[in-house]
């Protein structure tokens, strides 16, 4: 159980509006329901903006979020990210399986991808990219899209501390990590 206990229905209704806009109408999860128990933590995380699609594919910001996640050892929220998202970002296997087990070196991504995953890493180790890293990432996207990436990476870095801080169970359809 979690640490701290999320809302119960019936949910006031803006919150049941915000839950149905990020949900798409199905239950929402463990993760919001802890959070929008409380008022302000609730309008700082939706305030962030990054539950978008933003100018990055679907792909590409999975890979990050599935990759930050991973490295933070949150199963909670790789596992959900990649239940919703993998197959519609045509992530395969292999390539789930590299966002824990392996790096930016796996033989299964292209240029572009081991350029975002070594970002991440660097991002997740050192809080910074050296110069090196991010003339590799520039290689590849654009200036937006760089953003993105950090943002992402802050982001999901803070999402990972609050499911692990608060020991949110892990959903029942989520994915688990790769043996």
């Amino acid at each position: 159980m979690s640490r701290i206990a999320p809302l119960e229905p019936p949910y006031a209704p803006e919150i049941q509006g915000q839950f149905d806009h990020i949900m798409r109408g199905a239950p929402p999860l463990m993760l919001f329901r802890v959070i929008a128990s409380q008022r302000r933590a609730w309008e700082k995380f939706t305030a962030a903006g990054l539950l978008d699609r933003g100018p990055l594919s679907l792909r590409q910001r999975e890979i990050a979020i599935d990759r930050t996640c991973a490295l933070n050892a949150c199963e909670y929220e790789w596992g959900v990210h990649v239940a919703t998202f993998a197959q519609a970002a045509r992530l395969i296997e292999a390539e789930i399986r590299a966002t824990v087990r392996e790096g930016a070196d796996a033989a299964c991504w292209s240029e572009a991808e081991r350029a975002l995953i070594s970002a991440v890493d660097a991002l997740h180790l050192r809080s910074t990219l050296s110069d090196d890293e991010f003339a590799r990432l520039a290689a590849h996207y654009d200036e937006a899209q760089i953003f993105e990436i950090i943002l992402l990476c802050g982001f999901y870095r803070t999402v990972s501390y609050l499911a692990n801080g608060l020991r949110l169970p892990l959903e029942e359809r989520a994915a688990r990590f790769p043996a």
